[in-house]
């Protein structure tokens, strides 16, 4: 057993008026895997609506529901408890030939695409090459390249869109831990290294008092194929830890939105989220 986090994530919208119906899908409930383990999880709707979990095409644990009464907001509260174990911090240390092998490459194309919302730009792509150019092992140049993203973008909360892309972040040199982790995932990929978005939770405090909650956050970090999948935070420069909860995995955020859908009717809606998290051992 290890460090056991509870969440709670309370997200949907509110709308001006009444909608006729509506239609989602929530990337919400833990991921078990060798890091992780979830030991209990739900998700619950208001109003209620008829739902059906499945597992995606990623491996991300799927709840599609659909409400077809007229209803004013949509609330999702996802509860999950999870027991976090050791993180895989180091990989196997391939070389430049093992990666660019052309089975491994098949198997990983689809976490080499530079889709438009991670494309790095031109300047970014000359720096991550002169970078793989210099460096002895694919693992070092994801270290060298990470720490010349943070020297360009500054993490300031607000201050891009969900639909902004990795090369206005550079130009711009700001961001959100989104946007961070799809520039790197970017640069990596620009230079032959497969890499993939980790949506999830964050506990800020690495001090929690056991079984008192606190805000936590939703947020992103990647992972790089180093002979297996290692786990990197650029935002934080660091690994993911005890108080990371990895959710679900993809190209880049949009295969793991944690709430998305349509609705019938023609009134605007707002969105809210909050992230409870409590630390039970």
């Amino acid at each position: 057993m290890g460090q056991q986090l509870r969440i709670v994530h309370r997200t949907g919208y509110r709308y001006s008026g009444l909608v006729s119906a509506s239609h989602n899908e929530a990337r919400m409930t833990p991921r078990s895997n060798r890091e992780q383990f979830v030991l209990a999880a739900r998700v619950d709707f208001t109003p209620t609506a008829w739902k059906h979990t499945y597992t995606d095409y990623w491996g991300t644990r799927v709840t599609a529901f659909e409400i077809t009464e007229p209803h004013d907001r949509l609330d999702v509260v996802a509860t999950s408890t999870v027991d976090i174990g050791d993180r895989i911090t180091e990989g196997l240390h391939i070389s430049w030939e093992e990666i660019a092998e052309p089975n491994l490459l098949d198997e990983h194309c689809e976490m080499l695409q530079l889709r438009s919302h991670v494309e790095p730009g031109e300047e970014l792509a000359v720096i991550a090459a002169a970078i793989a150019a210099d460096a002895g092992r694919p693992s070092e140049a994801v270290s060298a390249v990470v720490e010349r993203i943070l020297k360009q973008v500054d993490y300031v909360p607000g201050s891009t869109e969900v639909q902004t892309r990795a090369a206005e972040v550079w130009s711009k040199g700001a961001g959100v831990c989104q946007d961070i982790v799809h520039l790197t995932l970017g640069a990596l990929r620009s230079i032959g290294i497969p890499c993939r978005y980790v949506s999830g939770y964050m506990m800020p405090s690495g001090e929690p008092v056991a079984g008192q909650a606190t805000v936590g956050e939703s947020h992103a970090w990647m992972q790089y194929w180093d002979g297996l999948w290692v786990g990197l935070d650029p935002t934080n420069d660091a690994a993911p830890g005890p108080f990371h909860v990895e959710v679900g995995v993809g190209r880049d955020y949009f295969d793991v939105p944690p709430l998305k859908g349509v609705y019938a009717g023609s009134q605007t809606s707002e969105m809210f989220v909050t992230v409870e998290m409590t630390a039970l051992a």
